[in-house]
């Protein structure tokens, strides 16, 4: 379990965030299963390559043609593709563009800076209940049969958030509007929804693998430091979420099997975007 009071997790995305062996007091859901985030599920990360055979008209010779070779993780499906490109994400040192994007935070990186405020959670809640809002009305008012598999998945969790900030507002806290980040990625969703339900879809399963596997976390160091009483509604889950995000990693898998390449590069692309815009979230907390 991170500690009280660590400065990692400002600095570090939902998909960063080490898991305890502990149940967390602020989440109805624990972690005795969980594995680290992104941990190798092979001891090799080799990339296979596909060969065909074709045979000439007329009788003639056989000729071997060497096509391209698999990604990482391609042979177990669309969703381990995505960890090996999280992973790849981890180890690659930052451009100079990301350290001027990042100078902000990088003062949040010691004990003494990092904390959260009330203004700066409601501002995550806010934000993270517009995206999960576009998902679920995405998927839910979509005509085309991709998003089908992925309605009233037993994650969504608008409403859990409608009832938090409720609760807030009852405290006599003002609820902000939704900023910049919210808004920059309800936005992107909704586009792609129109363009590319495979990219879609892979910010969907992101969203939601990012918030059930690091959600606890956040809610636990955030809830200590700002001395909540409540277990927060968009921390509990109604069954065993972690099953639950089984099933659409599975729905998912099945479905990307008839996608061709492009849409699934394209995908992999969307999984690193989809990580950079869920942080700026996540650091609306210690605003």
């Amino acid at each position: 379990m991170v500690p009280c009071g660590s400065l990692q997790l400002a600095h570090r995305l939902p998909h960063e965030i080490r898991h305890s062996s502990k149940p967390y007091p602020f989440c109805h859901q624990t972690t005795d299963s969980i594995p680290r985030l992104f941990a190798c599920s092979s001891s090799s990360t080799a990339s296979t390559t596909i060969s065909t055979t074709i045979t000439l008209g007329g009788g003639g010779v056989r000729k071997r043609i060497r096509n391209r070779k698999l990604n990482p993780g391609e042979k177990d499906g669309i969703v381990e593709e995505m960890r090996f490109v999280a992973m790849r994400l981890r180890t690659t040192a930052p451009s100079a563009s990301d350290v001027d994007e990042g100078a902000d935070e990088s003062a949040a990186s010691t004990d003494a800076t990092w904390f959260p405020t009330v203004e700066g959670f409601l501002h995550y809640l806010v934000d993270s209940k517009l995206v999960f809002h576009t998902l679920e009305r995405i998927v839910e008012d979509s005509t085309d049969v991709a998003y089908v598999y992925f309605r009233r998945t037993g994650l969504e969790r608008s409403g859990s958030l409608a009832k938090d900030l409720e609760w807030f507002q009852r405290q006599g806290h003002a609820i902000p509007q939704p900023s910049s980040p919210g808004i920059s990625y309800a936005s992107h969703l909704a586009d792609l929804a129109e363009k590319s339900a495979p990219s879609f879809l892979c910010h969907f399963y992101n969203i939601y693998f990012a918030h059930v596997n690091g959600g606890c976390e956040i809610s636990k160091q955030v809830c200590e430091k700002l001395l909540l009483e409540r277990n927060l509604e968009f921390y509990n889950w109604e069954g065993d979420a972690h099953k639950l995000l089984r099933n659409v990693r599975e729905n998912l898998n099945k479905l990307s099997e008839h996608w061709p390449r492009i849409e699934k590069n394209k995908c992999l692309r969307e999984a690193a975007k989809s990580f950079k815009l869920s942080g700026q979230i996540v650091r609306l907390i210690i605003l």
